[in-house]
């Protein structure tokens, strides 16, 4: 059961624990989690200073990255719990699997977005997560991503610049 985040996993807690600086990390807020799986917002889709919109739009397939954002904020609080100071593992979307994108572009879309993430698998070097960008109840995009682990000091999970 997802249980309610709290006040203090905002931005600032976020972004001192990904590797994304400024603009890129993506994520306003954690919404609940709990050992399994993140749910997190983000409002910054309309922005038009977007750091992944072109061509003046922000498509759908970015939601990838709201969402490799969810599942490396997932492994923190289920690996380090809230308090990590620093995480433990670094890691590489290395694939990402039935893909549907239900929207065409995110820049359009009303309201902010709700990402989830949720575990399904893990092992030393393999985690599988299932993922799903809504706004409202409206479902945006969803699938399945593969991250691949290393170990020491560095951040957490991340999808490729």
């Amino acid at each position: 059961m997802l249980n309610p985040a709290g006040p203090g996993l905002d931005h600032a807690w976020i972004a001192s624990r990904l590797p994304h600086g400024g603009r890129m990390c993506l994520l306003e807020r954690v919404l609940a989690w709990d050992a399994e799986q993140v749910v997190c917002e983000a409002d910054n889709h309309r922005d038009p200073q977007h750091p992944l919109r072109q061509f003046g739009r922000l498509g759908a397939a970015c939601g990838v990255e709201y969402a490799a954002q969810a599942m490396a904020v997932h492994c923190v609080l289920a690996d380090e719990g809230p308090g990590a100071a620093a995480a433990s593992r670094s890691g590489m979307l290395v694939g990402v699997r039935d893909l549907r994108l239900r929207v065409a572009r995110l820049d359009d879309v009303a309201g902010p977005l709700q990402v989830r993430a949720e575990r399904l698998g893990a092992g030393e070097e393999l985690l599988l997560y299932a993922f799903s960008v809504y706004a409202g109840p409206r479902l945006l995009l969803d699938g399945r991503a593969s991250i691949l682990l290393g170990r020491g000091a560095a951040p957490p999970l991340a999808a490729s610049p």
